[in-house]
């Protein structure tokens, strides 16, 4: 086969399977600036095959490979499997078929500067709020991210410039094929237990991650706060620049307000940025104090830094406020980890509400397996939880876990066996005050519009 490198020259034709998704529809759009030809396909309709169409993009929905005989290299999204009938096809044409990530890594080569947000948990948001940090600093930037921000109105922005700032997913190993010059590791926790065997393999998943950056100007930002990440990255021979709480970027004179956060970066000991955080949580102050260590060890100012970062009010699903019913505000969540979930439940508390009401689907029979007990725990925190059918994705269901059994564990949980019964039976119970949040990974965030659309 030839190298990605010759298959991705200007005037070559690319066809992508699963061009809608967030990644795949940011990396169609690079490509055709570069001078590709770009075809693709997705199972259904979207905003984003629409804004495909609109650039000349030549997209179908279905998977029938009408478009793959011309093309000289099929490059296939995660989600996209031996079984799908366009891989197959690919196979059978003898087509080059590479991964979505092999391409975004051959694309970092052309940039300067390629900046990869890492972690566990908060990867969206530190992105976005880097995205704005080096938009504000004028600089450019071409921007991948695993969700909405409305700064771009979608998950991508491609600009002109050196830099490139790409949210780094560590499932099946997909970021390893990124090229990152600052590598950002937000935080290590046990996850994807479909992958991987348990923290230890996640962990040095992280540090092979962080060890790509080059010896020589390359850099990790790393959360000196968290100790699965210090642990990860002892003894590597890169530098490290470690934010938080004593560390080489931290926070001083923060104030809480409502649960939304002022402070003075500081950077070396010195005042860096100053900051009045949009976003509720104590974990998205540690989130921007990533995104500020990062602009910082690139060159950016403290000034573009402070009025990006207050700039920035969220990227979609993430505590997104969608609506009101009855007295009550609607937030959009997609906290699909028994921390993550803690951490918005304490970010809610912060906020002034009377009570906090969830209702929950939870993420993969493998995850909700593996965390059941800490799911109990995080949920029956909140005031009133119902609990919503659990999501496969890409799994069969195994038998022996699922949402009734989570809800039975939970004082007043209850278990809802559509949207429909769910949105009824929690506006039977909403009051003036409280705060509603649809939280998961999966297509919970459907149940909003049933809730708002009844005031």
């Amino acid at each position: 086969m030839e190298t990605i490198t010759a298959l991705l020259e200007p005037g070559r034709r690319a066809h992508l399977v699963g061009i809608g998704g967030v990644s795949m529809s940011a990396l169609a759009e690079v490509l055709a600036g570069r001078g590709l030809i770009v075809t693709g396909s997705d199972r259904q309709e979207s905003e984003d095959l629409a804004r495909l169409r609109g650039k000349g993009i030549l997209v179908e929905t279905g998977e029938s490979g009408l478009y793959m005989p011309g093309a000289d290299v099929v490059i296939r999204t995660a989600a996209a499997r031996e079984d799908n009938p366009e891989v197959m096809a690919a196979r059978r044409m003898g087509l080059p078929l590479i991964e979505r990530a092999d391409a975004w890594g051959e694309l970092m080569r052309g940039f300067k500067r390629s900046v990869c947000v890492a972690g566990t948990h908060g990867k969206t948001t530190a992105t976005g709020m880097l995205a704005h940090i080096a938009v504000e600093a004028g600089t450019d930037p071409t921007v991948m991210i695993g969700g909405r921000l409305p700064l771009f109105g979608g998950g991508h922005r491609v600009g002109e410039g050196d830099l490139i700032i790409a949210e780094a997913c560590e499932y099946h190993n997909s970021y390893h094929r990124f090229v990152p010059t600052t590598a950002v590791l937000l935080n290590i926790e046990a996850d994807h237990l479909d992958v991987f065997s348990g923290l230890d393999e996640l962990s040095e998943s992280m540090r092979t991650f962080a060890g790509l950056v080059p010896k020589e100007g390359g850099v990790v930002v790393a959360n000196g706060e968290d100790e699965n990440t210090r642990r990860a990255l002892s003894g590597l021979d890169r530098r490290i620049v470690w934010y938080g709480k004593g560390g080489d970027v931290r926070a001083a004179n923060a104030v809480n307000n409502r649960g939304r956060y002022s402070f003075l970066a500081l950077a070396a000991g010195k005042p860096y940025a100053a900051v009045r955080l949009k976003v509720p949580g104590k974990h998205n102050l540690s989130n921007a104090l990533a995104a500020a260590a990062a602009a910082y060890v690139n060159g950016v100012s403290g000034e573009a830094a402070g009025r990006g970062l207050s700039a920035f009010t969220g990227t979609g699903r993430r505590m997104e406020f969608t609506g009101t019913v009855g007295g009550a505000d609607v937030y959009d969540s997609y906290a699909h980890h028994p921390t993550e979930i803690a951490a918005d439940l304490a970010a809610a508390r912060q906020m002034g509400y009377r009570r906090i009401l969830v209702i929950f689907q939870p993420h993969t029979y493998t995850r909700t397996k593996a965390f059941f007990g800490q799911f109990v725990t995080a949920l029956s925190g909140f005031d009133k939880v119902w609990l919503a059918d659990i999501y496969a994705a890409r799994e069969k269901d195994p038998g022996d876990v699922s949402s009734e059994m989570l809800a039975g564990e939970i004082p007043g949980a209850e278990y809802g066996s559509s949207f429909e019964a769910l949105a009824e039976d929690v506006l039977r119970h909403v009051r003036p005050g409280d705060l509603v949040i649809t939280m998961g990974a999966g297509d919970i965030t459907a149940l909003g519009p049933h809730l708002t659309a009844a005031r």
